[in-house]
């Protein structure tokens, strides 16, 4: 009787410790404030990617980036104030990354916009978009397609973006080269006068 006692008592202390225990489920909430600056705060609200302009921790006014759908997830977002020409701006930088998968080719792509704000008019004085790829692609070396290799490139769509210390702006190519200065008058940058 009494190994009869030992092994139920046995059993159970056996049993009870490799049951799983339940784990608690914590939610975590979604990243929705990307960047801090002054008074500012880039942010997603009510499905719109914005400018939230704060007086005294409550928002006072909001600057529509653009929509935003659920699946959309800046990277490196940075809200940058600047001077150009006696007038305080705002850059604001972020990337979208893309992935498009066949059984052939992948691309990678990755999106990095910049633009520039006038916060005192809400004005968007500047806007730049500028496309990397990355394409990794297997092509087949004979119309049997018994051999094949597989093919790396890159390509660059748009311009690259620069802001200089004194607010004047560089968009480049492989080609090309613009000058952009701040027109105070006009609120928007114009091409610089060559000397």
């Amino acid at each position: 009787m009494k190994k009869l006692f030992f092994l139920v008592v046995l059993f159970l202390i056996g049993f009870n410790s490799f049951a799983q225990k339940k784990k608690s489920s914590v939610k975590v909430k979604p990243l929705t404030v990307f960047a801090k600056v002054d008074n500012l705060i880039v942010e997603i609200k009510n499905g719109t990617f914005q400018i939230t302009i704060n007086e005294n921790d409550i928002a006072k006014d909001a600057i529509e980036v653009k929509k935003a759908d659920p699946k959309f997830a800046p990277t490196d977002c940075k809200l940058t104030p600047f001077k150009a020409n006696g007038t305080q701006l705002y850059l604001l930088t972020w990337t979208e990354s893309t992935q498009t998968k066949t059984d052939l080719k992948t691309e990678d792509a990755a999106i990095i916009y910049s633009n520039i704000y006038e916060l005192t008019s809400k004005k968007l004085v500047l806007s730049n978009k500028h496309v990397s790829n990355h394409i990794v692609e297997k092509v087949f070396l004979d119309k049997l397609k018994n051999a094949s290799e597989t093919q790396e490139r890159k390509r660059s769509e748009g311009l690259e973006f620069k802001l200089n210390p004194d607010g004047s702006i560089i968009q480049k190519t492989k080609t090309q080269e613009n000058k952009l200065v701040y027109d105070v008058a006009k609120m928007q940058y114009v091409i610089s006068k060559k000397k």
